[in-house]
């Protein structure tokens, strides 16, 4: 066992900076949930503030939730301590804990034991917490396990919006994987929140199509419509954002095999410039990040 620890210690120190704790923990018992009887390695992606959702504030934390695991066995917190909290879309600011209460509970056949209880806390709000940037993606349906990551750092970077939208050539069956469901990506825009320590979450929508997800976007005077192509881009994105300017932006990133003629011609009617990234093929992934990064530095949010 202690060999298994040690790989996974050096795994999280070489691969994962962003990992703030690895925990194994062996048969019966919880630590973020209920565990099966093989050993399990959980890996918890850091937690830079505690958010609660507008409901739960004033109400007792479940032992077993992850947060309350997060705050006793990551965090170290004890009665009396107070640690980085917000409310989802409304403020943040710190808890203090008031009580901490444990105890054995017994599994309904009887087989397993587990500890049980619940984590007290008392909220003050001292701001209106990081606000969110007006940037809107438009990116085209990429792969499950990129579209994990993208999510994640799209909410870190501090987008108001993803628009997630089918395209002409992109893989129709990305859109039926358990992690296209809106409840999945909110999860994912959550957890990049939490690492950004933000309490407000962009919003993300489905579309089945470019041309439905132009026709449903709030498309504001002023805004700067990019687009991103390696075909037909008339300049670069630096180039293009450099003499331009404006405080809002909606960008639109196609799937990995890119946009067709008829997407183009959808864009650049809706009034979007085709612009490069390079001469590198990137992911969309890489390509949402980047562009997002620039767009957000030449808009003045990233200074």
């Amino acid at each position: 066992m202690e060999g298994a620890f040690y790989r996974l210690q050096k795994l999280r120190e070489t691969f994962f900076p962003v990992i703030s704790a690895i925990r194994i923990k062996i048969q019966d018992g919880f630590l973020f949930g209920p565990l099966p009887k093989q050993v399990i390695y959980l890996i918890l992606i850091k937690m830079n503030i505690c958010l609660f959702r507008p409901e739960e504030v004033g109400k007792p934390l479940d032992i077993r939730d992850d947060r309350a695991q997060h705050i006793i066995k990551i965090l170290h917190k004890n009665i009396g301590d107070s640690f980085s909290a917000g409310i989802i879309g409304q403020s943040s600011g710190l808890a203090l804990i008031t009580d901490i209460h444990t105890e054995k509970g017994t599994s309904p056949d009887g087989k397993k034991t587990f500890m049980q209880g619940f984590l007290t806390y008392s909220y003050t709000a001292s701001g209106a917490g990081k606000p969110l940037y007006p940037l809107k993606m438009i990116v085209g349906f990429p792969r499950p396990i990129q579209l994990k990551r993208l999510l994640r750092d799209m909410a870190g970077l501090g987008v108001s919006e993803i628009h997630l939208t089918a395209t002409d050539l992109g893989e129709k069956s990305y859109l039926k994987s358990d992690l296209a469901q809106p409840k999945a990506a909110e999860q994912m825009l959550l957890e990049g929140s939490i690492q950004a320590a933000s309490c407000h979450v962009p919003k993300v929508f489905m579309h089945q199509s470019l041309e439905d997800c132009l026709k449903k976007l709030d498309i504001q005077t002023g805004n700067r419509l990019l687009a991103l192509d390696n075909v037909r881009a008339k300049e670069s994105l630096y180039a293009n954002l450099s003499k331009g300017s404006g405080q809002a932006a909606i960008a639109a990133i196609g799937s990995e095999r890119g946009w067709t003629d008829q997407e183009r011609t959808l864009l650049t009617e809706s009034g979007f410039t085709l612009l490069g990234l390079g001469k590198r093929v990137l992911r969309t992934e890489t390509a949402a990040t980047v562009a997002a990064s620039l767009i957000l530095g030449h808009l003045g949010y990233l200074e």
